[in-house]
């Protein structure tokens, strides 16, 4: 069975079912801490479009997901700092990064009281997301396939990100 064939099946005997409980699921703790924690932040769609580039705000405003390789940020090997490019929050640092070989910039640990998580359904199995503690803007998502010494891998959308070199 092609791939594309057997997923549509997939979802259409399991997602529908699911998809109907959504509504009756406790939300994630995290949900609210999603969202701008600083006032400061709590900024229209509108003021968010005229700060961001529309790829930027499909990411960070939409929860979207930029095209595999297709970062400058994946290449950078600089010593600095990774930032929200949404709020200049920084999120990580640069000796945290490491080549995935997924086509997105990933680290292994964020800086403390960075990010804020939340459990994503969008794919119907729950997975961790993560987003800017500061403006709410969304980075990617948390996994367990990462180096140690933590295990994880923060897969981050490049475009969700600016680097300040040497910081």
């Amino acid at each position: 069975m092609e791939r594309r064939s057997f997923l549509s099946t997939l979802l259409a005997r399991v997602g529908a079912p699911l998809a109907g409980l959504l509504p009756f699921l406790p939300a994630s703790k995290a949900l609210a801490a999603a969202k701008a924690t600083d006032p400061a932040w709590q900024l229209s769609p509108a003021e968010w479009k005229k700060r961001l580039s529309p790829a930027a705000y499909a990411v960070l405003r939409q929860e979207g997901t930029e095209r595999p390789f297709s970062s400058p940020l994946n290449k950078e090997k600089r010593s600095g700092t990774y930032v929200c490019a949404g709020c200049r929050l920084p999120l990580f640092a640069s000796s945290t990064k490491f080549d995935s070989g997924t086509g997105w910039p990933s680290f292994w640990q964020p800086l403390p009281k960075a990010v804020v998580t939340k459990t994503d359904f969008k794919l119907i199995l729950p997975r961790t997301e993560y987003h800017c503690r500061r403006c709410g803007g969304h980075q990617g998502h948390v996994f367990d396939d990462g180096p140690k010494p933590t295990g994880k891998r923060y897969c981050n959308n490049g475009v969700a990100l600016a680097f300040v070199p040497g910081s």
